[in-house]
């Protein structure tokens, strides 16, 4: 049976906006961890068959394929195709999962997976803003849409705040969870359980290798305090995931290359899939993702050692928790994007990376990792620690 292995997963540290990675274009980025996941594996860079790159803002410096840039922008061969994919926040989370179709069919033996997003150089929401003051059409939400849903907007803050309401998570439980999130940062940064996984990136100081997001400060009263995201609701700006500049790359093989080219694996991708539902609530489809990975994999919660659930907001990690019957000890043990950032296209890839160094950190065996989408989808993968 044809099996996908993952050589090595890394990212950079995350970058607040306008913070220490405000001056690298993203395509300079996204070519840094390319050179140096091909410089920790030892891949002949020729071998590669093709780089698929997750970003979620394709204008401006992100815009004409910002993956065949970034290779560009490499030291890989001009050779080395590459695709930019976006499925919004999990679009480099689908790229491991492209990566892996492709191994497991037969048909390539040698992809990177990886992403992309300056949040500071490219704003959110910049490809339709954009389009509105040029006076491009109506937006993304067609008359049709507007018909069969009622609204001319789905907006993930609304998702968010319905799915604490659905259920019943009220701020309280929402603030000590976004502080737990950055205790466990600062706690797993102050250990060093991010070396593993961060690549430096050159700036004008010297080197970035730490997130910026991480508030060693931070308290239940300061995040209290933190103004509402709705009035009369419950999210506010600290129970959201930090607005982030990142990038992050995986090499994925089969098991012909393993031995072909004297390659050493980290981690096996054991399944996959993804799913989609409502997409008002929008954020609540990890749940039913999970659901289907566990089942078509044969597995049961109590097999998974570690899991990652993206921390887009505080409610789509607890309302997971809560359905699931997750132990919240296993989730996001090394903190998730509310403290360490949320780079959009990248963090799919990122995810991952801390993933797969923290269950071989802890002699875990499987780890799983999924995370809510634009439109109602969701990516859920199961891997398998060597």
């Amino acid at each position: 049976m044809a099996q996908a292995y993952i050589v090595d997963a890394l990212r950079t540290a995350g970058g607040r906006r306008g913070g220490k990675l405000a001056d690298w274009h993203p395509a300079d980025l996204g070519g840094l961890v390319l050179d140096r996941l091909v410089q920790r594996t030892g891949v002949d860079p020729s071998r590669i068959e093709d780089v698929i790159m997750g970003c979620v803002l394709q204008v401006g410096e992100q815009a004409f394929q910002v993956g065949r840039n970034a290779v560009l922008a490499s030291s890989l061969p001009e050779s080395v195709p590459a695709v930019t994919i976006d499925r919004q926040c999990g679009s480099s989370q689908q790229a491991l999962q492209f990566a892996a179709q492709a191994v497991l069919s037969g048909t390539q033996d040698i992809v990177i997976a990886a992403g992309v997003e300056s949040m500071t150089r490219v704003a959110m929401g910049s490809p339709v803003t954009l389009a509105a003051k040029a006076g491009m059409g109506v937006g993304p939400i067609s008359d049709r849409i507007e018909q069969r849903y009622g609204r001319r907007e789905f907006s993930q803050f609304d998702g968010a705040e319905a799915i604490a309401v659905k259920h019943d998570l009220d701020r309280e439980t929402l603030d000590a969870f976004s502080l737990e999130s950055h205790r466990r940062a600062a706690q797993a940064r102050n250990a060093g359980a991010f070396v593993a996984e961060i690549v430096p990136v050159p700036i004008e100081t010297g080197e970035h290798v730490h997130d910026e997001g991480i508030r060693d400060d931070a308290t239940l009263e300061g995040i209290a305090g933190v103004k509402l995201l709705r009035e009369g609701g419950r999210l506010s700006a600290a129970s959201a995931s930090q607005i982030c500049d990142g990038a992050s790359a995986a090499l994925i093989v089969s098991e012909r290359a393993l031995k072909d080219h004297g390659l050493t694996p980290i981690a096996r991708i054991d399944g996959f899939c993804v799913t989609a539902g409502d997409p008002v609530i929008m954020l609540e489809e990890p749940i039913a993702a999970t659901r289907r990975v566990l089942d078509r994999e044969g597995r049961k919660m109590g097999d998974i050692d570690l899991f990652e659930v993206n921390e887009a907001f505080a409610s789509i990690p607890l309302a997971w928790a809560k359905a699931l019957d997750a132990d919240l000890g296993r989730v996001n043990i090394n903190g998730g994007s509310i403290a360490l950032g949320h780079p959009l296209g990248a963090t799919g890839v990122k995810l991952m990376a801390t993933l797969v160094h923290a269950l071989r950190a802890r002699g875990g065996r499987f780890g799983l990792q999924t995370m809510c989408e634009g439109g109602g989808i969701a990516n859920a993968m199961i891997v398998e620690a060597l």
